[in-house]
């Protein structure tokens, strides 16, 4: 940590800098989070300050950028009002820390899933959360393409929702091994596609578990790797998908509220109503996603080149990603 403290050292033009405290944070399976506090002396920032530290985790998967995009994406975020940490440094010399990395101000509160889902909040006090999301949702997608700033990030061609089908094809198709469910979902995916949208950044994994919350307010959006130009409707799916409800299937908006709520305060924010149907469609798609994204980090371990425990188990949910395909297909009548 004294390579840190000295990069912030001549970052901040400090006269000294110390380390008060660092530890690993718990989460963040394809990227590494460390917590560090510093005292500065003197300088552009003088005082107490408590950070993050993001870098690569020793092995990853294909679709999450690097974190110099990353770093550019919570960037043009911060700038459009979204509640996130907020940016401060990105150093891409491998001389400092053997990986690239970017630091942030650390916010607040627990984005831990489970607790946020098991917190027996009052129906008020989750029902301000749901809306808070819709908000935040709002604010992401009011950034649109063209951008020089994210020039990195592909434009789909055709449809968002044909460019996805495509993307989770090819990484399917990486898997040593079939699964026919996904791949029939697939199929009926690509034939009931929307017709292609307006587009505009899309977080990729906006979902109980990344934000943070604090005293019933979110405190941060964090984890920005999938960002992508997309149909802003699958965000929304993502955060309303079966599997990112965490066992309260009886509240799909991620396991705290109900959609009505989400919708009003993102149609009231944005200006544009969900088509309860679409979404329905995208939280398909994100089982489909999220499946696919699983099997990738089983691989991660199976290879030998990042021996985990968790990334073993992220394998074995597959099978009830497919059930809850079976589920949707179901729903939207694509089950014959």
């Amino acid at each position: 940590m004294l390579a840190l403290a000295e990069y912030v050292r001549e970052r901040t033009g400090a006269k000294q800098v110390r380390v008060l405290a660092h530890h690993r944070l718990s989460g963040g399976a394809i990227q590494n989070n460390d917590a560090l506090t510093l005292a500065c002396t003197g300088g552009q920032r003088p005082g107490r300050h408590e950070l993050v530290v993001r870098s690569d985790a020793p092995s990853g998967v294909d679709a999450s950028m690097t974190r110099a995009q990353e770093f550019q994406v919570l960037q043009c975020a911060f700038h459009a009002g979204v509640t996130v940490p907020e940016p401060l440094w990105l150093c891409e010399d491998d001389a400092v820390m053997g990986r690239a990395f970017c630091v942030m101000a650390r916010v607040k509160g627990t984005a831990h899933a489970r607790t946020l889902v098991r917190a027996d909040m009052e129906p008020g006090q989750a029902r301000s959360l749901v809306r808070q999301l819709g908000v935040e949702l709002a604010r992401i997608h009011s950034v649109k393409p063209p951008l020089q700033a994210l020039d990195f990030l592909q434009m789909p061609t055709g449809s968002a929702a044909l460019a996805r089908v495509h993307t989770c094809r090819a990484l399917l198709a990486r898997v040593p091994e079939p699964h026919p469910v996904l791949e029939w979902a697939l199929n009926w995916l690509e034939d009931c596609a929307p017709d292609g949208g307006e587009l505009t950044l899309c977080h990729g994994d906006f979902r109980t578990g990344n934000y943070m919350v604090h005293e019933g307010r979110i405190t941060g959006v964090l984890d920005w790797e999938f960002a992508r130009w997309s149909d802003p409707i699958e965000d929304l799916g993502w955060l309303c998908a079966r599997c990112w409800r965490f066992g309260a299937f009886d509240k799909p908006v991620g396991g705290l509220g109900y959609k009505a709520d989400l919708f009003e305060a993102y149609t009231q924010a944005s200006g544009r109503a969900p088509n309860p149907d679409q979404v329905l469609y995208w939280e398909a798609m994100a089982s489909v996603g999220w499946a696919v994204i699983a099997l990738q980090q089983a691989q991660r371990h199976l290879s030998g080149e990042q021996p985990s425990l968790e990334l073993a188990l992220t394998g074995r949910i597959v099978p009830e990603m497919e059930l809850d395909l079976l589920h949707y297909m179901a729903m939207l009548g694509g089950a014959h």
